[in-house]
C-alpha cells in the first residue's frame, strides 16, 4: 500500500462520515445537499490522486511526486475494492432532484467509473488504475513492451516529461518515488512467477520486444545513465553543495541499487520467463481469457456491444472506407489496384524528403500554421496550454506510436506531442496532417486541456480518463481537415483516409486476436491487404493490441458515435445548426460514457428546437 493511498483513505472517510450526517435530515436544505455531493467529488479526486500518484504528477499535484502505487499486490486492490464500493454507496443516496444538470451528469459519470474499475478488480486476470494512461493492467502479465509502467518511469527519469526537478525537494522526492518503483519491480517479478505456475503467461513475441529495452538501463555507465540525466541538466538556482550532494546520491541509486535490480529482472525474463511463454497471440488461449476480453470491450467502448459485432462493424468501415480509396487513387492517376497504390504510397520517395528529425518537427508546426486561421470557424473554446512538438526519446522510439501528454493544468507546463523518428530517411509524411489533428490540434490537445482547464467541472473529470471518449474525439478531430483548410493534397487527404482505415482494421484485428483465436500472423496480414502503413509500422501495431487487448477498439467506436450525434444535431436543427456549439456540448463536460454524452446531445437538441 503507498503512502499516498493511505492518506486518500483517510479522505474517503471522512466523506462517508460527512454524507451519512448530512442526509439524515429529510428537510436539509438544497445548498446543503449540493455542498454534499461536491464533497462526495472532492474525496473520489483525493481518493485517485493517492490511488494513482503518477496521473496525480501529471495533473500538477506536487505532494503525491514521491511515491509509485504498486497496483499488482494484493493488499492495493483490496483497498481499491473498499473504496470503489463505498462511493457507490454514497451515490446511491442521491436522485436527480438533488442536485443542478451538471452534477447530475457528473454523479453518473463519477457511478459509470467506480462501478466499471470495481468489476475489473472482480475479475481474476485484471487489476485496474495502472500508473500509465489509467489503463487496467494484467495482475499475472505486468510488463509490457508498450504502455508499461517501467517504460513510463524512464520516461519521467529523462527530466524532460511530467517529474519536475526545479528543487532539491525535487530530487529528493523521485529518489523516494524510484524506491516504490524497485518494489514494484520485485513484485513484478513474484506476480510472473505465479503466471508462469498458472499458465497466465505473455505470447513470447511480447516478451522478446521487452529485453533489449532494458539492456541500456544495464549496460550505461553511471555517468551517462538515463536515470542520471537530471544531474546532468541542473536547473538554476540550485547552490553547489547541494547540487554535489544529489550528485553523489543519484550515482549510488543507480549504481548500487537501481542497475542490479534490471540486471535481475533481465535474467528472469531470458532465463526462466521466456521459456514459459505461449505462442498463441489472443486472450481466449489463457484462463478465463474470454470473459476477461468481454470485460475490456464493455471498460473500453463504454458499450455492450459484443466481439461479434464489433468484428462485423469492423469489416463494414474497411469495405465503405476502400470505396473512398479507391476514389482518391483514381483522382492522383495511378494504373493498377489499391494494393499496389499502397505499396506505391508506402515506397514513393516525394513523401520521405527529410534527412533530419528537426525537419520532421518542423514540418508539423508548418501544419499548425496552416489550419489556425479555420479554428474560428468550428470552435470557440479552445485550451489556455501551450502546446509542443517534441521526438519520442531513444529508449523507446523503436516500439512506440505518436502520442500526446498533456500539459499542466495550470497551463504552465506545455501539452507534448511526441513523435517517433526511428529512421528519418524512411519517415513518410503522407498521413502528418490527419495526425497532427488527432494527436494535437484540434484533437487530443483540444479536448484534453479544455477538460483539465474547465473549473466547473470536478476536478476527478479533469485526467484523460475515458478512452473511447478521448480517442473518438480525436479520430472525429481528424475529419475535420477540409474544414479546416487541409488535405489540398490527395496523397494528405489519401493519408486522412488510412488513418481511419488503420481503426477500422482495429476493430477488425483485435477481435480476431482475442475472440477469435487469430495468429499474430493472420492479423499483420489483414492490416497489410488494407491499408497503407509500413510493414514495420503494422507489426508494432498488432503486438501493441496483443499487449492491450481492447483498448484500440475505443477509437473508430468512439467516433462514429460522434459523428452519429452531430448527423442527428444537423438533420434536426437544420439551418439552426451551430457547428461550434455543438463542439461545446461535446467538450464541456469532461470524458463521457458514449451512453451519457448520447443523452446530452439528445437533450441539447430538443433545448435548441426549443429556442425557435
Amino acid at each position: 500500500m503507498t503512502k499516498a493511498l493511505i492518506k486518500s483513505i483517510r479522505f474517503t472517510c471522512i466523506s462517508i462520515v460527512f454524507l451519512l450526517v448530512s442526509c439524515k435530515d429529510n428537510n436539509q436544505t438544497t445548498t446543503t445537499e449540493l455542498q454534499a455531493i461536491n464533497t462526495i467529488f472532492e474525496s473520489y479526486y483525493d481518493f485517485k490522486k493517492g490511488a494513482n500518484p503518477i496521473e496525480a504528477t501529471k495533473a500538477g499535484f506536487n505532494s503525491y511526486n514521491d511515491t509509485i502505487a504498486n497496483y499488482i499486490a494484493d493488499s492495493y486492490q483490496e483497498v481499491l475494492k473498499e473504496n470503489y464500493s463505498a462511493f457507490l454507496d454514497q451515490l446511491d443516496t442521491f436522485d436527480q432532484s438533488m442536485m443542478t444538470e451538471e452534477q447530475w451528469l457528473s454523479l453518473r459519470a463519477m457511478r459509470w467509473d467506480c462501478s466499471i474499475k470495481l468489476e475489473g478488480l472482480e475479475n481474476e486476470l485484471v487489476t485496474m488504475a495502472s500508473p500509465v494512461y489509467d489503463l487496467p493492467s494484467f495482475e499475472l502479465m505486468p510488463l509490457l513492451q508498450i504502455q508499461s509502467l517501467h517504460l513510463y518511469v524512464a520516461q519521467l527519469a529523462s527530466g524532460a516529461s511530467v517529474q519536475p526537478f526545479k528543487t532539491v525537494q525535487d530530487y529528493d522526492n523521485w529518489l523516494k518515488r524510484l524506491e516504490d518503483y524497485l518494489t514494484f519491480l520485485d513484485t513484478c517479478i513474484e506476480k510472473m512467477e505465479e503466471g508462469i505456475a498458472k499458465k497466465v503467461v505473455l505470447p513470447k513475441t511480447i516478451a522478446l520486444k521487452m529485453i533489449p529495452q532494458l539492456q541500456a538501463f544495464i549496460h550505461n555507465t553511471v555517468e551517462e545513465h538515463l536515470f542520471t540525466a537530471p544531474i546532468r541538466n541542473f536547473p538554476e538556482g540550485l547552490r553547489d553543495i547541494d547540487k554535489a550532494k544529489i550528485k553523489k546520491e543519484y550515482y549510488t541509486f543507480v549504481a548500487d541499487q537501481l542497475i542490479p535490480k534490471y540486471k535481475i529482472l533481465d535474467s528472469f525474463l531470458k532465463e526462466k520467463y521466456l521459456p514459459a511463454c505461449r505462442e498463441s497471440s489472443g486472450l481466449s488461449a489463457i484462463p478465463n481469457g474470454k470473459e476477461t476480453y468481454d470485460y475490456l470491450i464493455k471498460l473500453h467502448t463504454t458499450t455492450n456491444l459484443t466481439a461479434d459485432e464489433i468484428h462485423e462493424l469492423g469489416k463494414s468501415e474497411v469495405q465503405r472506407i476502400l470505396i473512398e480509396m479507391e476514389t482518391v487513387k483514381n483522382e492522383i492517376g495511378f494504373e493498377g489496384d489499391l494494393k499496389a497504390f499502397f505499396n506505391h504510397v508506402r515506397q514513393r520517395k516525394d513523401q520521405m524528403p527529410f534527412s533530419k528529425p528537426e525537419e520532421v518537427i518542423a514540418n508539423f508546426n508548418d501544419i499548425q500554421k496552416r489550419m489556425e486561421p479555420k479554428l474560428n470557424d468550428l470552435f470557440d473554446l479552445k485550451p489556455k496550454a501551450g502546446f509542443v512538438v517534441r521526438r519520442t526519446e531513444a529508449f523507446r522510439e523503436a516500439s512506440a506510436s505518436a502520442e500526446y501528454v498533456p500539459g499542466s493544468k495550470d497551463a504552465s507546463r506545455s501539452g507534448i506531442f511526441y513523435i517517433p523518428i526511428p529512421n528519418v530517411e524512411a519517415y513518410n509524411t503522407f498521413s502528418d496532417e490527419a495526425l497532427f489533428l488527432h494527436e494535437a490540434i484540434p484533437g487530443h490537445h483540444f479536448q484534453l486541456s479544455l477538460q483539465q482547464e474547465n473549473t466547473k467541472l470536478p476536478e476527478f473529470l479533469h485526467p484523460e480518463s475515458m478512452g473511447v471518449f478521448v480517442e473518438g474525439w480525436a479520430l472525429y478531430a481528424e475529419s475535420l481537415g477540409k474544414e479546416l483548410g487541409l488535405y489540398d493534397d490527395p496523397f494528405q487527404y489519401f493519408g486522412m483516409l488510412s488513418m481511419e482505415m488503420h481503426r477500422a482494421i482495429r476493430l477488425v484485428v483485435d477481435t480476431g486476436i482475442h475472440a477469435k483465436a487469430w495468429t499474430r500472423e493472420e492479423a499483420i496480414t489483414y492490416s497489410l491487404e488494407n491499408e497503407a502503413e509500413s510493414e514495420e509500422g503494422i507489426i508494432a501495431e498488432i503486438e501493441r493490441y496483443m499487449a492491450t487487448p481492447g483498448q484500440a477498439l475505443s477509437y473508430k467506436v468512439g467516433q462514429l458515435k460522434i459523428r452519429e450525434l452531430r448527423t442527428t444535431a444537423e438533420n434536426s436543427l437544420g439551418e439552426f445548426f451551430d457547428i461550434k456549439e455543438f463542439h461545446n456540448q461535446v467538450l464541456n463536460s469532461g470524458s463521457l460514457a458514449l451512453v451519457l454524452l448520447e443523452e446530452k446531445i439528445d437533450a441539447w437538441i430538443v433545448s435548441q428546437k426549443q429556442l425557435k
